[in-house]
């Protein structure tokens, strides 16, 4: 089983379409670079469209994947594993921080259930996307079986293709589960080289013995999965988990469907790690919308060679750094589209 065989070539954002964008960059009323960032988010948004200037975004769309994990028993977290089931009802309501950042830019919210612990017959979200309940606890056992992941691979292209067919112009990823930081750092401490101790973080505000326990769990399973950091599926299977695979096929796929996305904290960015290795390319089509407070999640960025638009030490997840970031992409193209040429304004240009 390959990657190749999910996931057909990733076609790169429009190379003529940027530089078409940085000429026009150049007549509009301001000196030049004067906007550094919001510039380069003008290009890039217009390389992706293919199309200068970019067209304004409408229809953002956040999909927070939700799922629970053995190594919770593990007192890696000081909240219960009932918090996940709590928090995705609560996300659903309306009621959570991901809705109240959200809902200043418009951003449409989708809550999916790929294995939250609880009883088959307990509809938390809609089961329709639910792979499992929980996973393995991946210090001592595999994540989930090679059907298993399939089934999460395959989901996460669903909802892709449903979001992006359905009008979606922007994606991003959400994250929500007890435990998820651990899988997280796991997985960038193996494909960055880095060590157990140097990429295990707080979480969710676990105190100095817990957070022992959880570089234990880190270490034991970046142990276990030593030899696999050239394989992506196996890695899948031993240490990440189903909500993970289904997020990181998701942010393949968006690539795939030439769909522009912002990333979230470290566990998104944990699976566009795994995305880029399922789809090579994938993060041309990427920003990172903020640095995290997770140690792991500096790496990540890096290895990904993405700028995080924002640092404000947040680690809620949820996707809410992702939809903090959202307005200044939106501002990217409204200045593209609402700023003045030095020609329509009758302004000098330099000479």
């Amino acid at each position: 089983m390959q990657p190749a065989e999910f996931f057909p070539k990733v076609t790169p954002p429009s190379l003529k379409a940027a530089d078409a964008a940085r000429e026009f960059q150049l007549t509009l009323t301001k000196p030049t670079g004067s906007l550094a960032r919001l510039e380069d988010l003008g290009v890039w948004l217009a390389s992706c469209q293919d199309q200068v200037p970019p067209k304004n975004l409408t229809q953002p769309r956040m999909v927070v994947f939700a799922g629970d994990h053995g190594v919770a028993t593990k007192k890696v977290s000081p909240y219960p594993k009932e918090v996940s089931i709590q928090m995705a009802a609560n996300i659903q309501a309306g009621g959570a921080g991901i809705n109240a950042i959200a809902n200043e830019s418009g951003i449409g919210i989708r809550v999916v259930d790929i294995s939250l612990d609880h009883d088959e017959d307990v509809d938390v979200v809609g089961l329709q996307e639910r792979v499992r309940r929980s996973c393995g606890s991946i210090d001592v056992e595999d994540a989930m079986t090679e059907a298993e992941l399939v089934a999460a691979i395959n989901v996460g292209k669903r909802i892709a293709d449903e979001e992006v067919d359905n009008g979606a112009d922007l994606l991003m990823a959400g994250d929500l589960g007890i435990g998820n930081t651990s899988p997280s750092a796991v997985i960038i401490g193996l494909l960055t080289g880095q060590e157990p101790v140097v990429v295990t973080g707080r979480g969710s505000g676990v105190n100095d013995e817990g957070w022992k326990r959880k570089v234990a769990v880190v270490r034991d399973a970046m142990f276990r999965a030593r030899k696999d950091k050239g394989n992506v599926l196996t890695l899948m299977c031993k240490v990440s988990s189903p909500e993970l695979a289904a997020m990181a096929a998701f942010l393949a796929q968006a690539a795939v469907r030439r769909t522009p996305m912002v990333l979230d904290g470290v566990v998104v960015t944990a699976a566009a790690l795994l995305a880029e290795r399922l789809a090579p390319g994938a993060r041309a089509w990427m920003q990172a919308g903020h640095r995290s407070a997770e140690p792991a999640h500096t790496f990540a960025l890096e290895s990904l060679k993405l700028e995080p638009l924002l640092d404000l030490g947040l680690r809620l997840g949820e996707g809410s750094g992702a939809a903090a970031a959202f307005p200044l992409v939106r501002m990217a193209t409204n200045i593209m589209n609402n700023m003045a040429t030095f020609e329509s304004a009758q302004v000098s240009n330099k000479e």
